[in-house]
């Protein structure tokens, strides 16, 4: 029997921050609050980007189109050449074709969410299709799951597998009727990052079993020592039917990390020419424009990288900082990536009250980003434990805010 469009989404997890709302609430903070639950970045944005802004507004008055400008594309092009060595040229078999192969997006939260619609087929081996997804995991995954009639499966991922999902180890059935598998790197809140082999052999997994990868790379370049791999670089090494090095793939990147600009609502998402045809043919009916002056700002933004390794300095910096506070206790690590700390506190929501009411401390339990694991895992919360910090606020609040959870914890 189909589900009725009332409960498609009786499983969906709860938001994680009205949770959080409502475990504190009624508790005074301890000392003035100091907000580290939210992974809003607060770092200056580019000065030329209201400049941009100014220059092109004369363009509100046009509706922009779904493909971006070459303007745009060249410069999202431009950037992954840079990043990942993907050279940036029509007619050659192991590059990246800015006309047919990048769009703009709205945020990536708003791609994510709808690559799921075209990915999904009503069933796939006879069965009802499976969407799977690391588990901590970002929401808008298991929305998407759901609203593409999809099952969501979370695949743990937590300190025994380098917090990183384990989808070889997973059982045939399960991959013959997976339609399409989120993943995230760096990951958040871990900040694990997978290595190049890990992403060969999950592309060959995906290419196996005819699956989409959609890979969140939104914090590719807050990184703390090396910058992590890219899904399309290590699929340039790949053999791959048609002639498409990118087939099976598409990835997501945002502005809202690399130049602080979560307002902006800018990204764009590149991959296979077959899958993004069809993505703009969706998107050309959906509608999810970003209008043309906050494009031309996007661009003079990928076209720069100058404010993006000040920005990576800044959150190197509170890095630095956390280590020297919390030295090796609550099992703290340098993030490969990401501007997460994952502490383990042994009860999440615990430390959390605890935080708040003793140091004004906002953070959030580790447990309000994932779920119970799946049949295919290990069982349990793998977020229980942990509690996530969010180090984006300045270098001495940052300070100050980790002195006090110090004390208390």
């Amino acid at each position: 029997m189909t589900a009725s469009p009332s409960s498609r989404f009786e499983s969906l997890p709860d938001s994680p921050f009205p949770r959080l709302n409502a475990l504190i609430e009624g508790i005074e903070p301890g000392k003035p609050p100091l907000v580290m639950s939210l992974g809003e970045p607060q770092h200056p944005f580019p000065k030329f980007v209201m400049e941009e802004i100014s220059r092109n507004s004369a363009l509100f008055g046009k509706y922009p189109p779904i493909v971006g400008t070459a303007e745009f594309r060249n410069a999202a092009a431009g950037w992954l050449g840079r990043r990942y060595g993907i050279a940036a040229a029509v007619g050659k078999g192991r590059a990246l074709d800015p006309e047919t192969q990048i769009l703009p997006v709205n945020g990536t939260r708003e791609a994510l969410f709808n690559i799921a619609q075209i990915a999904t087929p009503p069933e796939k081996a006879g069965k009802r299709p499976a969407i799977l997804m690391p588990n901590p995991f970002y929401q808008c995954y298991a929305a998407a799951a759901l609203a593409a009639g999809a099952e969501p499966v979370y695949i743990a991922a937590t300190r025994e597998t380098g917090f990183m999902p384990d989808f070889e180890a997973l059982p045939e059935e399960l991959l013959a009727r997976t339609a399409m598998i989120y993943f995230c790197s760096p990951a958040n809140p871990q900040g694990s990052v997978a290595s190049l082999g890990y992403l060969k052999r999950l592309i060959a997994l995906a290419r196996e079993h005819a699956i989409v990868l959609a890979i969140d790379e939104c914090y590719a370049d807050i990184y703390d020592r090396e910058p992590p791999a890219g899904a399309l670089e290590a699929a340039l090494g790949m053999d791959a039917k048609g002639g498409d090095p990118f087939t099976n793939i598409i990835v997501f990147h945002s502005l809202s990390k690399r130049s602080s600009l979560p307002g902006l609502r800018s990204g764009f998402c590149a991959g296979e020419r077959a899958l993004m045809q069809r993505f703009r043919n969706f998107r050309n009916i959906a509608a999810p424009q970003v209008p043309l002056p906050l494009m031309a700002a996007s661009a003079a933004c990928w076209n720069d990288d100058a404010h993006a390794t000040a920005n990576r300095e800044l959150y190197r910096a509170k890095i630095d900082a956390a280590e020297r506070v919390l030295g090796n206790r609550f099992g703290f690590y340098r993030p490969p990536g990401g501007f997460f700390l994952w502490l383990d506190t042994g009860d999440g929501e615990k430390a959390a009250r605890e935080l708040w009411a003793k140091a004004g401390v906002k953070v959030l339990p580790g447990a309000y980003l994932s779920r119970e694991d799946s049949p295919y895992g290990p069982g349990g919360n793998p977020g229980a434990a942990y509690i996530r910090v969010a180090l984006v606020g300045g270098v001495a609040e940052t300070e100050e805010a980790l002195a006090r959870m110090a004390e208390v914890l």
